[in-house]
């Protein structure tokens, strides 16, 4: 078993809560959503940059498990052309839990109207939610789900 930490200081949501029906159906898989309460993004487990996105806006790593996991910055944020993030990481990039993956311009983000939430998904097994509470606020490397 693994386990994902929370990739920045925040609030943690179900996410079923994401304003979003392919997360909050959990179209790509399970996980959980964080409300961030800063601009850096860490990685919440150690593994292999396998994919960025061209808009930056969504991280992909998987680990020596091979669990896949999939970090969403924002709603409908590809449309946004990269501008808000500064991604610190390439694909093919070995990172450890804490490593600085990219910083948010979430100032930018809201005054286009978009929502500051970022999805997290497991993309290829199950999880278990390590607190069942509503709303909690989570620090950065914060244990926040189990994967099985």
């Amino acid at each position: 078993m693994e386990t994902l930490c929370s990739p920045v200081n925040g609030n943690v949501i179900k996410l079923e809560k994401v304003n979003d029906e392919m997360f909050a159906q959990k179209m790509l898989g399970d996980g959980i959503a964080v409300v961030p309460s800063e601009d850096d993004f860490v990685s919440p487990i150690d593994g292999e940059v396998t994919l960025i996105y061209e808009t930056q806006h969504a991280i992909a790593i998987k680990t020596e498990c091979d669990t896949e996991v999939l970090i969403h910055i924002g709603i409908d944020t590809m449309n946004l052309e990269g501008k808000p993030f500064s991604t610190k990481v390439h694909v093919g990039d070995k990172v450890k839990k804490g490593d600085l993956l990219t910083n948010i311009n979430w100032a930018m983000i809201l005054t286009k109207g978009l929502e500051k939430v970022v999805p997290i998904i497991i993309l290829n097994k199950k999880v278990k939610l390590i607190n069942d509470t509503e709303d909690v606020e989570v620090k950065v490397g914060d244990p926040i789900l189990n994967i099985e």
